[in-house]
């Protein structure tokens, strides 16, 4: 593992909702995209900042690819879901901050017509997710029997076709599930977007790192 090669810092940043709420949120703190994120096509994007900040570029990434590019040294830190973190194989970094942004929740879901009540009852089930490692953790400590079907995307279709019996994704509102006649019946983790640290950067480029992490807190607690 190792920093960053060039100068100054690169942060990684989860295209989507994380990317919409963390912009104002950087900008808060002196670091401005020269372009707009969400009108370019660029993947990476140098910054304006603030005097006494070193250069900076954001890399917009799909999310699950924020915490392998801080694993292997691609970006000093990262801005990605807990969902994402929790699903990832590996833990190398460090995690010194919930930003507060982008929050919602991750839950099993079953139909609204579903006889058995509660997610973790007696016997096996079937669930459909894209979270097959926070699935399988989940369902064996409540001591259920899981088969998991991996899907990448509309999840609600999947115990309404007969699919899965569950399903385990993120709900902000609620009012997909409740259209597709699905109610969530377990809730296993809150989620919001957190601030990653590539180990070696947090070392090789302390000062620069510790003053990023301290901004951005001081920014979150001041509107909490």
């Amino acid at each position: 593992m190792t920093a960053s090669a060039e100068e100054g810092l690169t942060v990684a940043v989860a295209k989507g909702r994380i990317l919409d709420e963390a912009i104002p949120l950087l900008g808060d703190i002196g670091i401005r995209a020269r372009e707009d994120p969400l009108r370019t096509r660029k993947l990476i994007l140098e910054a304006d900042v603030a005097p006494g900040w070193p250069p900076v570029r954001l890399v917009l990434l799909r999310a699950q690819d924020v915490p392998t590019y801080l694993e292997y040294g691609a970006a000093d830190a990262g801005i990605a879901g807990r969902d994402v973190l929790l699903e990832y194989p590996g833990e190398e970094w460090y995690e010194p901050l919930d930003l507060g942004i982008a929050r919602c929740r991750l839950v099993v879901a079953a139909r609204e017509d579903d006889p058995r009540a509660q997610a973790t009852a007696p016997g096996s089930v079937r669930v459909a997710t894209k979270f097959e490692r926070i699935a399988r953790r989940h369902f064996a400590k409540s001591g259920v029997r899981a088969e998991i079907v991996k899907l990448y995307g509309s999840m609600e279709l999947a115990p309404l076709v007969g699919l899965a019996d569950r399903i385990v994704d993120l709900v902000a509102t609620g009012n997909t599930l409740r259209a597709n006649g699905l109610r969530a019946v377990e809730d296993i983790a809150d989620v919001s977007a957190r601030l990653i640290v590539n180990k070696a950067s947090m070392k090789m480029k302390a000062s620069v790192v510790k003053e990023f992490v301290a901004k951005l807190r001081e920014r979150v607690e001041a509107s909490r």
